[in-house]
């Protein structure tokens, strides 16, 4: 696989950094599959491909590329896009995709937290296992309220460093 890879690329330089980043990307807890898909989303120049596309790239099927699609999809990593005039979807990953997808989080710290005090009725305050759940909760409490002003701070240092959207 020495042919360039678009744009003058090699493309087994492309595959290696596809690689190395989506076993970055599995270490940190996010599926093989899609880590790999999200990684060549990334590396190409267009910010999106086929189906097709992702399975010769990567060499896997298409049920493959639709399973590691669907988790993408779901955690707000990519979006699907229909090809004008055709029944085709593209595959794309934003600029903003890690501020999208940590933002998704947000939704998910809050049902933690509903939880969590559910179980702190549940087992009582005073027990041990209430106070811990009561510190579990406080600190995703202070995450949350971390995450929504580091949030902030990104809008603004983002429109500094690379213009308003």
């Amino acid at each position: 696989m020495t042919e360039s890879a678009g744009g003058g690329r090699d493309a087994e330089a492309v595959s290696r950094f596809v690689e190395s980043f989506a076993a970055q990307l599995v270490e940190a807890g996010m599926p093989r599959m899609p880590a790999r898909v999200f990684a060549a989303l990334l590396a190409s120049d267009e910010g999106s491909l086929t189906s097709a596309e992702l399975g010769d790239q990567l060499r896997i099927s298409p049920a493959a590329v639709s399973g590691a699609v669907r988790y993408l999809a779901q955690t707000h990593m990519v979006s699907r896009e229909r090809e004008p005039g055709s029944r085709r979807e593209r595959y794309r990953v934003h600029g903003d995709q890690w501020y999208e997808a940590l933002t998704n989080r947000e939704a998910v710290l809050k049902r933690w937290e509903g939880a969590l005090r559910e179980g702190v009725t549940s087992l009582g305050a005073t027990t041990p296992a209430g106070r811990r759940l009561s510190e579990t909760l406080a600190f995703f409490e202070f995450l949350e309220g971390e995450v929504e002003a580091m949030m902030e701070r990104w809008r603004v240092h983002r429109e500094k460093t690379f213009g308003p959207e």
